[in-house]
């Protein structure tokens, strides 16, 4: 078993878990399908980082028990109670798990923030032969029009309060180490349709906003509000963000 003591971890959503939680975009049931296509057994998933549960309530539709974690005691706070799903506190590196008990290990937009080689020494010491890990991030969405260059020119705006490990993200996860047999990923987004207040509590959501209003002393996103709900306009709007892949499989 994991040592149960919580280290220390990279924490920049505590202190807005609730607003993450209900202005995040929920991943395609597709990709849990998929997921689940890749593995033999569906006994039990890890669900690492997990933030507020979107991806573990995918992965409980197709595995018999999920173990969801995340050393933030306010995120697993914002994650409801749902049958089927052990949601703990615990960091990446260090989970409550038996040895070679896990069918699969997830980390959705979260392995950035992890110790990368404490997490993937505790993912082939939770994953059974033949198990599966798969991390996956998303970066900028995709709009449409004038709105794009918009939203590109924030992003940048905010440069001096993203965290170094948003450059990971960035190079699409292609610069992570990933000590396993690599699967090829098939190509999923998440896709949403929503009006611009919608869209502007997302970017609110972001850790460099709340960052800059911290640093600054002013709301960048209401800054922003004017121009943005011009050119969106009083429709609802798709926005999709791709999602980029590592998947692989232990070896043994």
């Amino acid at each position: 078993m994991g040592n149960p003591e919580i280290s220390a971890f990279k924490d920049h959503f505590s202190g807005h878990a609730q607003a993450y939680a209900s202005a995040r975009p929920g991943y395609p049931d597709e990709l849990f399908a998929w997921l689940a296509s890749q593995v033999e057994g569906h006994e039990l998933a890890w669900d690492a980082g997990c933030g507020n549960g979107q991806a573990s309530r995918g992965l409980k539709k197709h595995f018999a028990r999920v173990l969801a974690t995340d050393a933030s005691p306010q995120q697993i706070a914002n994650t409801g109670d749902i049958p089927g799903i052990d949601y703990r506190v615990a960091p990446a590196e260090d989970v409550p798990l038996d040895d070679a008990s896990c069918d699969l290990v997830t980390a959705a937009q979260a392995a950035h923030w992890f110790d990368l080689d404490r997490f993937h020494a505790e993912v082939r010491r939770v994953l059974k032969p033949g198990g599966v890990v798969a991390l996956w991030c998303y970066g900028l969405n995709r709009i449409a029009g004038s709105i794009d260059p918009l939203v590109q020119e924030f992003y940048g705006r905010l440069e001096p309060d993203w965290p170094p490990e948003r450059a990971l993200i960035e190079r699409r996860y292609e610069s992570i180490p990933f000590p396993y047999d690599e699967l090829p990923a098939e190509d999923f987004e998440m896709t949403v349709r929503w009006r611009c207040e919608d869209y502007l509590a997302y970017l609110a959501s972001w850790s460099a906003v709340q960052r800059n209003r911290e640093r600054t002393g002013t709301d960048p996103v209401a800054a922003l509000a004017p121009e943005l709900t011009d050119r969106w306009g009083e429709t609802a709007r798709e926005v999709r963000w791709p999602l980029h892949f590592r998947i692989g499989r232990r070896a043994g």
